[in-house]
């Protein structure tokens, strides 16, 4: 079965796409690129499940994403549409500590949807930045006054959560 098979597929439902594109991703039998490269051809909504399998897979295994892949979620970062912001979110926070040094792009890119009016983008934003915090690299040196203020002016429990445990963590 192709990618494309699976998407045609219409008694696959979006869950089991997920799965079944992540674990071939995890098992080498599904070359990121190539994810990649079919996720850009296609609507927002099949791309944005291309990208929640790369976050499915990445949370397995961060390993499987190269720098092509991170700079791939840190530019879909900028899209407009908000499934594809926090499945690349997710897949930001499961590989930051792989890149730590392509990592301005990606906060640069995160901190506008750290104010979106969509709390799910909102928690994966935290969650990205957090794991970014949590890394103790020269960009706490900016990034440590925003998530403070970002996480006083959250009003939505869960995110802030984020916030705190990772600040909680830096100021160990």
């Amino acid at each position: 079965m192709t990618i494309e098979e699976v998407f045609q597929d219409k008694t696959i439902k979006a869950k089991a796409k997920v799965s079944i594109i992540g674990d071939w991703l995890i098992n080498k039998e599904l070359p990121v690129d190539e994810l990649i490269v079919y996720a850009e051809k296609q609507k927002a909504i099949d791309k944005a499940t291309c990208i929640e399998a790369l976050e499915y897979a990445t949370k397995k295994n961060p390993e499987i994403a190269d720098e092509n892949t991170f700079l791939y979620v840190t530019q879909s970062l900028k899209n407009d549409e908000p499934r594809i912001k926090w499945e690349s979110a997710k897949v930001i926070g499961n590989v930051a500590k792989l890149f730590p040094n392509e990592l301005a792009k990606a906060i640069k890119n995160l901190l506008p949807n750290a104010e979106s009016t969509g709390t799910v983008v909102r928690w994966a934003t935290a969650y990205a930045l957090a794991e970014i915090l949590k890394l103790k690299t020269d960009n706490n040196k900016t990034l440590l006054s925003k998530i403070e203020k970002l996480s006083e002016k959250e009003e939505d429990n869960g995110v802030k959560k984020k916030y705190l445990d990772a600040l909680k963590k830096v100021n160990k």
